[in-house]
């Protein structure tokens, strides 16, 4: 679906807000270069892109020459940054109606409503992991490219619903000192990642209360006891060819994630009449299981497959009371 024409520059005012430090409206080169740095270019190319923009020639940028520029290089992401702002109002309005009709509605009604935030938290996050993934892999070859621009390395980069068939050559071991984390680019993920966060403290709000369990019995919490862990379902269909390779990277995975702290079980099933992989995880809490994202190990591990799956992972989780898994393993 098409945006209207100019939708997706309408971000470029929150863009100039954000990084605008000293709200006079406008952007230095100093407020440009804290904001648009990226670790790869370098301050003489920063400073040649900002009087390339500036066509004022005031030494300094405003909304208008902003959008003037990035208009020119939108491309297909005036759409994406388009539906992204219609998306985040969408979701507001949303949560806020919950908030007000969730105690008063219906058992049955209170179940489909989590079951839709999670499913909601659930297609975020997939979208997130693609989005990153092929932002690390860009500037990676970017990176690649300016050491030896004779052999420049080619990686794979995970479209959403698209897979090479040919195995390309890929880095599984991304700098962990990206100066990128600390720049613009990280600040933008973090709107999205606060957003994310709102659904799943939205989530373990509507879980937690009220809690009782069938038949009769309500369960009474000890003091400073675990309420609830946190189970992940990772379905994965793996390309025939590559199972065995994809069976080493799972195994380094596995064995990586079981040393975690908040790490109390991963089962693997495989079946039987196809190529698909079935990971459980048990993590103590959903901060166990987000610390566990961000270590390089899971992120290796995402990384790889970009070439060993057919199709994008689906992943499922799910906040039950902590008492289940204590009494099951008594």
């Amino acid at each position: 679906m098409a945006a209207e024409p100019g939708a997706g520059l309408r971000i470029f005012r929150d863009i100039l807000r954000r990084a605008d430090k000293n709200d006079d409206g406008k952007l230095s080169f100093d407020e440009f270069r804290a904001y648009f740095a990226d670790g790869i270019l370098s301050g003489e190319e920063l400073h040649e892109l900002f009087h390339t923009i500036d066509t004022h020639n005031n030494d300094n940028l405003d909304t208008e020459e902003l959008c003037e520029y990035f208009s020119q290089h939108l491309g297909e992401y005036e759409n994406v940054l388009s539906v992204l702002e219609d998306l985040n109002m969408t979701i507001l309005k949303a949560m806020d109606k919950t908030k007000k009709d969730y105690q008063e509605a219906s058992n049955l009604e209170q179940f489909v409503t989590r079951f839709l935030l999670k499913e909601t938290l659930n297609q975020l996050q997939s979208l997130q992991s693609s989005v990153e993934c092929a932002m690390e892999t860009t500037e990676e070859q970017t990176r690649q490219e300016r050491q030896d621009p004779a052999k420049p390395e080619v990686l794979s980069i995970q479209w959403p619903e698209k897979h090479s068939a040919r195995r390309l050559q890929r880095n599984n071991s991304l700098s962990p000192n990206s100066p990128r984390f600390s720049t613009g680019w990280a600040e933008e993920n973090g709107q999205w990642m606060t957003q994310i966060n709102r659904l799943q403290n939205l989530i373990d709000r509507l879980e937690k209360k009220d809690l009782k369990l069938e038949p009769f019995e309500e369960e009474v919490l000890e003091e400073n006891a675990r309420s609830h862990i946190m189970i992940v379902q990772r379905q994965m269909s793996v390309i025939e060819e590559e199972i065995e390779e994809f069976r080493l990277a799972l195994k380094q995975y596995v064995e990586s994630a079981s040393t975690q702290g908040g790490c109390l079980h991963v089962s693997i099933q495989k079946l039987p009449s196809d190529s698909r992989f079935i990971v459980y995880e048990f993590w103590e809490n959903s901060n166990a299981w987000n610390s566990h994202l961000q270590m390089n190990y899971s992120k290796t591990f995402q990384r790889s497959n970009v070439d060993f799956l057919e199709t994008p992972e689906l992943m499922t989780t799910m906040l039950v009371p902590a008492s289940w898994w204590v009494l099951n393993n008594n």
